[in-house]
């Protein structure tokens, strides 16, 4: 992915001190996805807003076509669906994300009658699978309830990767993966968290919308 529009080290060189542990979460991700899993993504505030962004890249076409695959094709096909063919044509291929966030009845109700606190601790529990994987997004890394989440998510055999600032934090000690941007102000943290995500998402659409059925650019929106 060097040197394409969701290069992070090139555009952003800062954030070449956290080359290791970028290229560990995309591997992470593609392993995943292969294995037939999800991504499931947590974050408060501004990092809510960019779990919903991540699922929104991960869920359809991105830098790609993603035409649907041919087994789903021809079952809609056979549906007997007068728009059978309009469908198979629009739909198009998705990698699994759930913005726990936007999650909002679950989250309300939880926090209402239970655990604020262990709110998305409760979705990991429910939605996850082992090999799945959770994306946790706290500036600090000392969000209680994003750290409940990865210790509910390690519990479940989900893998853990921590998006977070330049110092050390309960969040990034206790996750398989830490991506520690090199910056300490939240909008400045923020502000590298959306070239990684993007190349995350970029890695992953590419191994499996790269290939002969897929791979044109599309015109982004």
């Amino acid at each position: 992915m060097t040197g394409t529009v969701c290069d992070p080290y090139g555009r952003f060189p800062e954030l070449e001190v956290c080359r290791s542990a970028i290229e560990a979460a995309a591997d992470a991700l593609i392993r995943c996805f292969g294995a037939g899993g999800k991504l499931l993504a947590c974050g408060n505030g501004g990092s809510a807003a960019d779990c919903d962004h991540i699922a929104g890249e991960l869920m359809k076409s991105f830098l790609l076509r993603r035409p649907a695959d041919a087994r789903f094709r021809a079952a809609l096909a056979g549906s007997g669906l007068p728009d059978a063919a309009e469908m198979a044509d629009l739909l198009e291929g998705a990698l699994p994300a759930i913005s726990l966030p936007s999650q909002t009845s679950v989250l309300t109700a939880f926090s209402n009658d239970v655990s604020a606190e262990l709110a998305f601790a409760q979705m990991v529990y429910g939605y996850g699978r082992p090999g799945d994987v959770l994306l946790c997004l706290s500036t600090s890394g000392g969000s209680r309830n994003i750290v409940a989440a990865a210790v509910a998510a390690r519990a479940a055999g989900l893998v853990t990767v921590a998006l977070t600032g330049a110092r050390e934090s309960e969040l990034s000690r206790i996750c398989d993966i830490a991506v520690r941007v090199p910056e300490s102000g939240t909008y400045r943290v923020q502000e590298l968290y959306l070239p990684v995500y993007h190349y995350l998402c970029a890695r992953a659409e590419y191994r499996f919308f790269g290939g002969a059925e897929g791979g044109a650019r599309r015109e982004r929106t």
